[in-house]
């Protein structure tokens, strides 16, 4: 695939989580165009190679169990063996559980709440003394609209949103001083595995309606993100498709 060296991330190294697939691969793929080297993160070994496989060069696979605290700490040395360096932090990985708490599976909720909430914090916990050195870094996170509007259909994935936009806001002021720019982009739906928990009629109409968007449209977004002058941050994007009622 084409490589800009003139491109808005020239000389720099983003790592992606979550980026086997979704919304984590159109944004490595959007980097690597943008001028970056990218390092894949992902759990999935095998969907991870075939994406390197298919970026080229530039791309870098590395395999990390988020959900594993001893895999999330070496994280950072993976990162820096692979690739040299680390500019960019994409903290995308993240699960989906919909539907009432009624009737919910609270070990469901677990599972999604430790990777949306727990693992994203310590993934960026990792890489944070790293930025810190330089005197300089982007760390974005994949937030949620349901992040910032309480989402009727899913209470336990909008509160793990929430949780994640309360930590964007905090850190981004504690880390402003080290030159680390903190923000989050938070899409409507996405055409992605995530929603493989909706129901077939709420699927089925949302498509019909246009009210999904393509990872790409995701991408596209947090690369202007990341090619703001370094005196602007982007604290929070919402990108929604134009027919969503939100």
């Amino acid at each position: 695939m084409s490589h800009d060296s003139t491109g808005p991330l020239a000389g720099q190294v983003a790592a992606v989580t979550g980026a086997a697939s979704g919304i984590g691969l159109a944004c490595a793929r959007t980097f690597l165009e943008a001028g970056a080297r990218v390092v894949l993160i992902d759990r999935d070994e095998g969907r991870l190679a075939a994406a390197c496989a298919e970026l080229g060069e530039g791309a870098f696979a590395l395999v990390v169990d988020l959900a594993d605290p001893a895999s999330v700490a070496g994280m950072l040395d993976g990162i820096l063996a692979k690739a040299g360096g680390l500019d960019v932090f994409h903290a995308n990985a993240g699960s989906y559980v919909g539907g009432a708490v009624l009737g919910g599976d609270p070990d469901a909720w677990d599972r999604m709440l430790n990777l949306n909430v727990n693992a994203l914090f310590r993934s960026i916990h990792a890489v944070l003394p790293h930025m810190v050195d330089k005197g300089r870094g982007d760390i974005v996170v994949t937030s949620s609209v349901a992040g910032l509007v309480p989402v009727v259909w899913e209470p336990i994935y909008t509160a793990s949103k929430h949780a994640v936009q309360a930590f964007v806001h905090t850190l981004r002021r504690q880390v402003a001083p080290h030159g680390i720019r903190v923000g989050a982009v938070a899409p409507g739906p996405v055409v992605t595995a995530l929603l493989s928990d909706w129901p077939k009629a709420k699927m089925d109409e949302a498509l019909a309606s246009g009210s999904l968007m393509q990872p790409e449209e995701v991408a596209a977004a947090v690369l202007f993100m990341l090619s703001r002058p370094r005196t602007v941050t982007v604290r929070d994007l919402v990108i929604l498709p134009q027919s969503l009622d939100l």
